[in-house]
Parts: structure tokens; C-alpha cells; sequence
């Protein structure tokens, strides 16, 4: 296995921890939310996030 720079590790982590933290903020926060945002997403249920 080649030696890579630590620069590159830290990078990959933090971008593979933010994504992996937004993914779950936006999930659970989805998931509280589920009963108010029912009437909005009847027809359409694909990427309704309210920012």
C-alpha cells in the first residue's frame, strides 16, 4: 500500500462525515416532520426539503 499524505485522509474523512451527517439531519428531521408536511407531498413524494 503507498504512503499517500495525511492531507488526503483528512479531506476524504471530513467530506464522508459531513455527507454521512447531513444525510442523517435531513432523514430524521424528514421523519419528525412526516405529519405536517403530508398535505404538501400527496402527489409529488420525491425531494420536498424545505430549507
Amino acid at each position: 500500500m503507498p504512503q499517500m499524505s495525511p492531507m488526503w485522509w483528512e479531506i476524504l474523512f471530513f467530506m464522508f462525515l459531513m455527507t454521512y451527517i447531513m444525510v442523517n439531519t435531513i432523514m430524521y428531521w424528514n421523519k419528525n416532520n412526516e405529519m405536517k408536511n403530508m398535505k404538501y407531498n400527496s402527489t409529488t413524494n420525491n425531494m420536498n426539503w424545505k430549507w
